[in-house]
């Protein structure tokens, strides 16, 4: 065996533009497939860390009617909604593929809020848990988070992130200092920042609202217990869950969903079964729903995908002509070498040692196509990853594969010349001009 990939070695680089020219179309379509493979998984990596975040595994478990977000002050009414207690968030957080809960209000509101002559015209406005501003990665700046007595003595007082606190102070230190949110005054505790490592790539204004629209306005958080001296009436909590994985959001936020729903079915059979017409509305139901991230990335991740097979298919027609190429070459080598293969089957050569030699070089000289292939591939998905701006994440399977399938290429295409030398007779093989 080493004999035999010494033999085809030394045959190769004696022929080597030959050997360049019939290894060039298992390069091209190796590296064809390489730089594909790559810039798909690149992609997909990119679309899924846009949409899901940087490990934060946040589902928003919303309220909502018709499958649209709604609040109390959009005059929906949420009577049907259970009141989350306590015990019911054990529940959620007993699931397997939750890591942990919290409940929050939230408002927009358009006007209303101001410190002396400033005044913010979009704002939204929570009523939380410090439990739920530790799980939307917020991180004190300035001043601190809710004390026990804030929640307990119904204190008002409020939390700004630093978009509010510039907007409203012009760079001064907020702390202790009073706003109006709706003409109720409110002292300022402390300043959080959103603590994130991960800044998707923005390319569009529909990318901007996906991924920063709703962050990027102001927020003020203010202890839950005086959500109703705000707003004058009681309203259902919206959830957060946070997930064990990535691959645990799904589950979290479907399970979640569901627990809490269940709820919304017991009070509804309950208090009344004269509704005949509530089939009518069953659409516009007021429920909670998840929102499904993961699956909106594994949606685009799979067009993504789809589209690029079609390319790799393509792509996998130069692999083919490639291989018909070291088929034409090796039957020209045999040719080139009947008097040789003559005198090696007349000193005693089997016919498996002579289609071993000539499957051996079939199969080297594929492979070194197969990896000069790789490495152009590797080369062309950083260019084009350069050029075109998009993320490239190379593929160790794929590198595997393609080496692998290149030797595949040079047996099977390799294996006819190969009989053809072996079948060859000693005596018409010396005899040949």
């Amino acid at each position: 065996m080493i004999e035999n990939i010494r033999l085809s070695f030394q045959g190769i680089f004696s022929h080597k533009m030959r050997s360049f020219l019939t290894m060039l179309g298992i390069i091209i379509g190796i590296a064809a497939i390489i730089a594909i493979v790559s810039t798909i998984k690149g992609t997909n990596d990119e679309i899924k860390n846009s949409l899901v975040g940087s490990g934060d595994n946040i589902v928003n478990v919303n309220i909502t009617q018709g499958g649209m977000k709604v609040n109390a002050n959009d005059g929906v009414d949420l009577k049907a909604l259970p009141l989350i207690n306590e015990d019911m968030l054990n529940t959620i957080k007993s699931y397997e593929s939750v890591q942990d809960v919290a409940i929050y209000h939230r408002a927009a509101t358009y006007e209303g809020i101001n410190h002396s002559t400033n005044q913010l015209t979009g704002s939204y406005i929570y009523g939380c848990t410090n439990d739920f501003i530790k799980l939307m990665n917020y991180k004190v700046h300035q001043g601190r988070l809710f004390t026990d007595a804030d929640f307990k003595e119904f204190r008002k007082v409020a939390i700004l992130d630093s978009t509010t606190a510039y907007s409203l102070f012009n760079g001064e230190n907020p702390i202790n200092k009073t706003i109006e949110i709706s003409g109720n005054p409110f002292v300022v505790v402390g300043v959080v920042e959103k603590d994130d490592n991960y800044q998707p790539i923005i390319n569009s204004i529909d990318d901007w609202y996906t991924y920063y629209g709703e962050e990027s306005s102001s927020t003020i958080i203010l202890p839950d217990t005086i959500w109703p001296i705000v707003y004058s009436y009681d309203e259902p909590y919206q959830v957060i869950v946070k997930a064990r994985s990535t691959e645990d959001m799904q589950d979290a936020g479907k399970k979640t969903q569901d627990y809490l729903n269940s709820f919304i079915q017991k009070s509804s059979n309950s208090m009344e079964e004269e509704d005949d017409d509530e089939s009518e509305g069953e659409e516009e139901t007021v429920k909670y729903k998840s929102e499904d991230i993961l699956q909106k990335a594994k949606n685009l991740q799979e067009l993504q995908t789809s589209t690029s097979t079609q390319l790799i298919w393509i792509a996998s027609i130069s692999l083919l002509v490639g291989g018909i190429g070291v088929m034409n070459i090796m039957l020209v080598s045999v040719t080139e070498r009947t008097k040789e293969i003559g005198l090696k089957k007349a000193i005693g050569a089997r016919k498996g040692a002579i289609l071993g030699q000539f499957l051996t070089e079939a199969s080297v000289l594929t492979s070194m196509g197969g990896i000069l292939g790789v490495l152009t591939g590797i080369a062309l998905a950083y260019f084009i990853s350069n050029v075109a701006e998009v993320p490239v994440a190379i593929s160790v399977p794929a590198i595997m594969i393609s080496v692998v399938f290149s030797m595949v290429i040079g047996i099977v295409f390799g294996l006819i010349p190969s009989i053809k030398a072996a079948n060859l007779n000693p005596i018409d093989a010396l005899r040949y001009e």
